[in-house]
Parts: C-alpha cells; structure tokens; sequence
C-alpha cells in the first residue's frame, strides 16, 4: 500500500472464499486477510474437509462466516457463500491467494465509478517469486475493444480468485453453474454476463498474490478444465464455431489418458448440455472468437499435467 492510502475499513466488499482440505493455506489466507486496511467482512465455504480445516477456522477467526455444507460443492460454494453477502461487491479468493492492502478499495471506486462494468481483475503476482503470473499478459493484451469508460482492458472471461464482482451482476448471472462444478467454471458465467450487457475489466493496479498450494493434483484439475471447455463451447458458441474449436482441441491435447477421460465425460454430459445449449448473438460470438484467437498464441491455457 503506498504511503498516504487510506486505511480506514471499507465496508463496500465481502470476501468469499471456498476451500477443501487446505488448512494451513487458508489459514494463512486468512490472517493476512484480517490485517488488511478495510477489514472486509469474509465468507468461507468449506467444501466437506476432513483436515479440520472448518474445526480450525471456527476456532481461530470466530468473526468469519463459516458455511458447511457437508459435501463438496466445487465452484457452487461461492454461490452459496453470496447468498450471505450483504455489500454491493464480492471479492473472490482461494485458499491459497490473499489481496493486497488498498486493492479491495480501488476496486470498490472502480465499481463505483462505472455502473455496467460487472467485476474488475487484478493483476495476479505468483509468489514467492514475486513474478506476474502468464495470464496477465493475455489480460493485459486481450484483443477485446470496449468502451471508453472502461478503467483498464476489456476482458472476455475473469478468474474467481482473483476478481471482485458486483453483487447484483453475480446473482443476475445465476452464480457459477452446477453443472461445470469446478474448473474453468468462470468462462460460461462471463459470457453470460457479456451477453446481459454487462463489462469486465482488467485493472492492474489491483493486486492479488498467488502461493500455489502443494495439495493439488494438476492431472485431476487438467480433466475438468478440459471437460468444462467442451461444455461450455457446446454450450454457448454457434454450431460451426463449436465443431472448429472442438476439432482444434482434439489435435492439440496431449493423447493421454487423461485427455481421453475429459472427452468421454463431457460426452456423457451431451444430453443435458444440449438441453440447455443456448448460442450467443453474433455479436458476443466475435468477442468469444477473437479471445480464443489470442488464447491459442499465449501459454497461460495449456492442457498439460
């Protein structure tokens, strides 16, 4: 925070958080949370540990609202932590990421200060190296052109930990969908906000921190990105644009087993996919078409692990 900021308590964002089976990481998380200058009021999901993750919090941060659902619920959990969210924003946040002091405030004046712009995306700092992750640089140079009220580039998609959204967008959205679960979940809720009118905005003087957990399995996670890509393609882009990305994926994943099972799930989904499948207007689909152009330059989104 530089010198001069303020530091009184913002009461405009509630911070959500949903974890499972990371407790020293959300711990952690949540100490340096409880020390930043506007003391925003913290929601945890905890989505059915068995570390005593929910014992610990209960224990150690008795002011944060702890959910137990008593199953995992994946990206879901943070529909049911906004329920309880009563500011005009919601700042999202992993176990294993933690906001930097002022970056909730200068969110909060951009929301402010623009009344269509759905959720601002900070610039996500990897540590303990302290380098940008790769995906700012596909933010900072998306291929989106947007109005000129914008306060940074014109994205097309957002990562949930680290974006600070409008509340009412995320409810008018519909939250995260339950059918996606978890990974890469926020693709589809971005196109339908885009296609509700409303703008998402890269703004790199937010800062988020990025202490990748150990407690992870990449070859898991690489299935359901995979899987919710299809889905979310079959889901929302025009039939031929859907046929071309598909048929770029088959080529270009690793011919693996792991790409194998993310295929044969998401054509086990088909039926309810193509129930729901409701294609974007044409002019949602050129924005969608010139990120996936950019996408495939950048090595952010790589289906490898």
């Amino acid at each position: 925070m530089s010198p001069g900021a303020p530091t009184a308590p913002d009461p405009r964002v509630t911070v959500v958080i949903i974890t499972r089976d990371r407790r020293a990481e959300l711990l952690r998380t949540l100490r340096l949370l409880s020390r930043l200058p506007e003391r925003p009021a913290v929601v945890v999901t905890d989505n059915a540990s068995r570390d005593g993750t929910a014992e610990a919090v209960a224990r150690d941060f008795p002011d944060v609202r702890l959910l137990t659902p008593g199953r995992n619920l994946g990206a879901v959990g943070r529909n049911l932590a906004v329920r309880h969210v009563r500011t005009p924003y919601v700042a999202f946040c992993d176990d294993d990421t933690w906001w930097d002091p002022g970056a909730l405030r200068i969110a909060a004046d951009r929301l402010d200060a623009h009344e269509r712009l759905a959720a601002v995306t900070a610039r996500i700092v990897v540590e303990p190296a302290g380098e940008d992750d790769p995906v700012v640089a596909e933010l900072r140079d998306s291929p989106l052109t947007g109005p000129p009220w914008l306060p940074g580039p014109a994205i097309g998609s957002f990562l949930a930990a680290a974006t600070v959204m409008r509340t009412e967008a995320f409810r008018e959205a519909g939250g995260f969908h339950p059918g996606l679960w978890l990974g890469g979940e926020e693709e589809l809720m971005a196109t339908d906000l885009m296609r509700a009118g409303w703008w998402l905005a890269y703004v790199p003087e937010m800062v988020i921190h990025h202490a990748a957990s150990t407690v992870r399995d990449s070859t898991a996670r690489r299935v359901l990105g995979l899987r919710n890509t299809l889905w979310f393609t079959w889901l929302r882009r025009p039939a031929g644009s859907a046929l071309r990305r598909t048929l770029y994926l088959l080529t270009t994943v690793p011919r693996d087993r792991a790409s194998l099972r993310a295929f044969a799930r998401a054509g086990r989904g088909l039926p309810w996919v193509l129930r729901q499948r409701r294609p974007v207007p044409p002019e949602i689909e050129r924005r969608l078409a010139a990120l996936e152009r950019a996408q495939r330059q950048g090595t952010a989104r790589r289906y490898v692990g």
